[in-house]
Parts: C-alpha cells; structure tokens; sequence
C-alpha cells in the first residue's frame, strides 16, 4: 500500500477525531468521511508504517447508520465532521470515543460511564460563529468548470486542515437564519466596497474575519467586523447598513488584528454601532458578553451541563468551592445560590473583569475571582475548599495543577472535559487518591466528533 492507491475495506468504529477505523491485513486506516458498518473504496492520502490515512472515494455498501448530509458543503468544510450519520448513532459513538480513551489512557477497566445526554437541538444551536476573509477562494470540485467561476474574494470556512484555502459559503446550518441573511449582507458589502480582502499568504489586504453572537434569549445580535488596519471610515458604512437592515443587531464592532496570527481577536475594539456588549441568559442567569469574551457556544446544551455540574458537586449551601479556570464565571455564578463561597481562578483579565460584571449583573456577593496562572495562584486560596472544579482547555491540565488539586485534597473534584484523552490522561494522575464515581457524557456540538464529558471524583478515606 502506498500514497494514492484505492483500496476496499470495511468500516468497523469510529476514531478520536471522527474518522472512521478499517482495517487491510491487520493495518489501521483512518477513513474521513466513512460511518462504521460503511464497505468503502477509499483513496490513501498518507501510509506510515503503524497505520494509512484515507478518504472516501466511493461507498459500495452503506451503512445502516448512514443519513444523507442536508449541508452542500459538507465533506469540504470543516465545521461539521458526522453530518453522515443518523444523531442517536452520534451519541453512541461520542460515549464509546469517551470510553475508549478512559480504558487505553487512563486504565479505567470499569468506569461507569451514561448514555451521551442529547443536544436540544442538533442544527442551528450555535450563539458564535466565525468566518474568514481571503483574497483567494476555494472552488468546490463542481465549481471547477462552470463558467464565471472566481477564485477571488471568499468569506467562509477554513477547508480541513488548511490555512489559506477558505470556501466560499452563503449559508451555515449550525446558526440561526438571520446569521445565515447577516453573512450574505456582509460578503456583498465587503465585495463591492473595492477594499480587498486579507491574504492569507501575502498578509496584506484588509477584511480578515466576521463573527456574528445571538442571545437566544434576547434576541440580541453582535456583529464583529475584525480588520488589519484601524480605518473607521472603511467600516462605518457597514455598520449602518446592518443596522438600517436588521433592526435585531444591537451591536457592531470593528476589532483590529495587525499581526499575522489567524486568530478571531485584536488588541483594540472600535464600537461602531449600539452596545458594546449583549446580554444571554444561562437558566436564570444573565451574562454579558462582551465581542472577544468566552461564553458556550450551544446555549441550550450548556445549561444541562452546569446542572450535571451542581448535581456532582452536591452543595448543601455553605461549601467553598474553587474553580481553578473560571473563564466569565460562568459555573461559580450558576453555583453560587448552593454554596457558601465560589472562588474563581483565570488567567485572562478580561475574564476576570467579565465575571466580576456578570456578578454584580445578578446581585452576587459569594464569588470572588483571582487573575492569574493557577499553578502559581495555589497560596491565595485561603481555606482548603470542599469542592473543587475543574474545566481546562483542550491541553488539559498542567502536572503542577494536578499536584497542586491533590494538596489541597478536597472532598469533591468535578473535572469537565472537552477532550477525552486528556481528561483520561489526567485522572489517571489523580488515582489512587481519588475515586472515579461517575462520568456523563454530554453533546455540546451535534454533527461534529466533539464531546463533553462531566466526572465525578470522590476523595479516598485516609488521603
């Protein structure tokens, strides 16, 4: 087998990552786009000597978990990965990607782990979206011979695995509506204003992203332009054209990026229209968002998420508990009417500053909040707490973290985890001091490979 060859195999599970396994003489091949129980023909885009990568050329033999994608673009953009595949096989797998990585990383022979608690809604659950700019669009292979077909101006979604290759899209199913009417109106205004779009390879050129915000609740819409070049006379006839337009959008801000990093974010915020922050509703919480501010993305699904959290810390009203990466401060405030006192740790300030106006936006007075690194913010906390919680980024945690969470040896860890291997990888640091007593598997992105996991840790008699 090398590089370019097609081979026949049957699909037996799925992958961390959301690709399908088959096997070709007892050789692992990672298939994109297939579903287990799919008989395909695949093409080998990458052999190693431990496993082959491949994509679907053809499926001979569909699977029964199979569904036809409602998306054109799927397949091509790397929003959505299992479009393919009916939603409670979804759950299914998302509970076996959990599984597997607690079995072959953590060790855990025995966990008990729930069925995969089901987003409310499985298409237009998002509240953020982003979209890039580029000054070279991707064509679609049923683009490629159509006449008037331009690899020009494009504002889209990153193809997989790419920096500079941007698909030209007119509508997202993972948004509401109106999102879907706000991009086009933005992709007209930005194409015909004769202001050229980034490069993603020269980095010159000026329109480099649009995110767009919903408050479900409210119905507040946020519109954030993110440009190269602080030009406020290059951005304000948009945002009075979304504004004359779409009577919902209460906010329009122009972030500047002058670096190269392709990231959504900037040192400076220009507010061109409205307010500079919308207001969500988290159960009966209300949060100010702010444009570059933290907040979950599936509203719906996170408030099941925080119920698990509060039901596994089990407060009785005067606990302390500590949340060692408290972002906005969403779980302390959604804690705070159950426990004695929240403290908060994070290491962005404008966190803190977000979860301190978040506080006195709902009259909260038992939570407080330290800026700052936790491995290093350990000495601050005062009294050892009952619970704590945690809820890193994708990395996981530090070694100096997990160290730290064992000294202080509290009754009760709640860890949330949006990445299974290395939640796995740092409960098994955590034993044998701990007591891994329940782990709930929950859909925060229906259609893509990701889960979120809640766990359940109970201290040890004698540790």
């Amino acid at each position: 087998m090398k590089k370019g060859d097609h081979v026949e195999l049957n699909i037996e599970s799925m992958a961390v990552g959301g690709r399908g396994i088959g096997r070709i003489d007892g050789l692992v091949v990672f298939v994109t786009g297939s579903a287990p129980g799919d008989r395909v023909r695949a093409k080998v885009v990458k052999k190693k000597r431990e496993y082959a990568e491949a994509v679907v050329a053809e499926v001979l033999t569909p699977s029964p978990d199979r569904v036809e994608p409602p998306c054109p673009y799927f397949g091509y953009c790397g929003g959505c990965q299992w479009q393919h595949v009916a939603y409670e096989r979804q759950l299914f797998y998302k509970r076996e990607l959990v599984r597997g990585c607690l079995e072959h990383i953590g060790g855990f022979k025995d966990s008990l782990i729930g069925e995969t608690l089901p987003s409310p809604s499985t298409y237009a659950y998002r509240n953020k979206m982003e979209f890039s700019f580029s000054d070279r669009r991707w064509l679609l292979p049923r683009e490629m011979d159509l006449p008037g077909s331009s690899r020009g101006f494009a504002l889209g979604l990153h193809v997989p695995g790419t920096f500079d290759k941007v698909l030209d899209i007119d509508a997202c199913l993972l948004m509401e509506g109106l999102a879907n009417e706000i991009l086009r109106e933005v992709k007209e205004i930005t194409r015909s204003s004769g202001i050229p779009p980034y490069g993603l390879k020269t980095h010159r050129g000026f329109w480099r992203f649009l995110t767009i915000r919903h408050s479900r609740a409210l119905d507040q819409w946020m519109v954030n332009v993110i440009t190269s070049e602080y030009q406020p006379a290059c951005v304000r006839p948009l945002a009075h054209r979304l504004a004359d337009r779409f009577p919902a959008v209460t906010s329009v801000i122009n972030t500047i990026n002058a670096g190269k990093a392709a990231i959504a974010t900037g040192d400076r915020e220009l507010l061109l229209f409205g307010l500079p922050r919308i207001r969500d509703r988290l159960g009966p919480y209300v949060f100010q968002i702010s444009a570059n501010s933290f907040f979950q993305t599936n509203t719906a699904a996170a408030e099941r998420l925080y119920e698990t959290v509060a039901a596994y810390a089990e407060l009785s009203g005067g606990d302390t508990v500590l949340d060692l990466y408290c972002g906005t401060g969403t779980i302390p405030i959604f804690l705070s009417c159950r426990a004695g006192l929240v403290t908060g740790i994070e290491m962005s300030p404008s966190a803190v500053l977000d979860a301190e106006r978040n506080c006195r936006e709902n009259s909260i007075d038992n939570c407080r909040f330290i800026q700052g690194d936790a491995r290093h913010r350990f000495g601050q906390i005062g009294a050892v707490p009952d619970v704590v919680v945690l809820d890193p980024p994708r990395s996981g945690m530090h070694e100096d973290v997990v160290k730290g969470v064992l000294d202080l040896s509290p009754k009760r860890i709640v860890y949330v985890s949006c990445n299974p291997a290395t939640l796995a990888r740092d409960l098994g640091r955590m034993i044998p001091a701990y007591e891994l007593v329940a782990v709930q598997p929950l859909d925060m992105f229906p259609n893509t490979h990701h889960v979120e996991t809640v766990v359940k840790l109970i201290r040890h008699l004698g540790c």
